[in-house]
């Protein structure tokens, strides 16, 4: 819309003149989102809708360094379990633990860690040798 607003015409007529010729011309004719519900209208202001509606969009989630260890946690001890030998448990309990060890080492934001480093021998013996 290049067009300026001619002097003597109030801002307002001018604007609603616009947006009428703009409709008689099928300019808003087929845009994204047309007849559906504006999202998360009924839900209170938040400065930070724009962040959060791109991380929904983008299919993206931040957790707290904290929270995220002890989701990988969760996820290393389940992978263990489905682990096809010894050394392949192992392998995962020690690279977990590492992690632990450091994120127990450094200071880091978000909620405490409060997680110890897991006993291998304990997540071997609950593996069964992978007998299942």
């Amino acid at each position: 819309m290049s067009e300026r607003k001619p002097p003597g015409v109030g801002f307002e007529t001018w604007v609603e003149r616009q947006i009428r010729e703009a409709t008689e011309r099928g300019e808003f004719d087929n845009l994204p989102g047309a007849g559906k519900p504006i999202e998360d209208l009924d839900k209170p202001h938040d400065e930070l809708w724009w962040v959060k509606q791109k991380l929904r969009r983008e299919h993206f989630a931040y957790l707290p360094p904290t929270i995220a260890l002890r989701k990988e946690a969760e996820e290393a001890l389940e992978a263990a379990s489905r682990a096809g030998s010894e050394a392949e448990v192992r392998r995962i309990v020690a690279d977990i633990n590492a992690r632990i060890v450091e994120g127990n080492r450094k200071a880091a934001s978000g909620p405490p860690l409060n997680l110890m480093p897991f006993d291998v021998e304990a997540v071997v013996a609950a593996w069964g040798g992978g007998a299942r």
